[in-house]
């Protein structure tokens, strides 16, 4: 099956580049846009892993979420960003630094990155309506991430096995 190639690319708040990598359109679904990176697929990658993972863009959502295979210790990563924007072959998203992940292992959920969020508030100066929709996001994923919401209780497995 020939996917469409998509270039990922975040942004900091001021626009400069965070990082970047090229991932296949496999396809969307109620959650958003599902992108795979397969094992060894990239080559000029700036940001891979040795395992294949999916990513998914949330249609007008303040987070991304990554699902990576085993064995990475962790299972799901989320970026705290901007709502995606898309242009042809290009989804841009800003990262806004606050993350969440659920280890594999022991299914510990847990924020990431509270003191580089309050850095950059203050060096980029975020708006209001910025921090507000950040935490709200990030409280967000660390109840679905711990209660068996879908997409975080399984349901990104098909869409990982199609980059496995």
């Amino acid at each position: 099956m020939d996917h469409e190639v998509v270039r990922v690319d975040f942004r900091k708040y001021d626009g400069s580049p965070h990082r970047g990598y090229p991932a296949l359109r496999l396809g969307e679904d109620e959650h958003g846009t599902w992108l795979g990176v397969p094992q060894d697929a990239f080559d000029e990658a700036d940001f891979k892993y040795r395992e294949p993972y999916v990513l998914l863009v949330p249609r007008r959502a303040w987070w991304t979420a990554m699902f990576n295979s085993p064995p990475r210790r962790t299972e799901i990563y989320c970026d705290i960003t901007t709502p995606a924007t898309w242009r042809p072959g290009t989804v841009r998203l800003v990262d806004l630094d606050l993350d969440v992940r659920r280890r594999r292992e022991s299914g510990t959920v847990e924020l990431l990155d509270e003191d580089e969020f309050a850095d950059h508030t203050r060096r980029f100066g975020y708006p209001d309506e910025v921090t507000e929709q950040a935490w709200a996001a990030a409280r967000w994923l660390v109840g679905a991430l711990s209660d068996g919401t879908e997409p975080f209780a399984g349901g990104y497995q098909n869409w990982l096995n199609k980059v496995r």
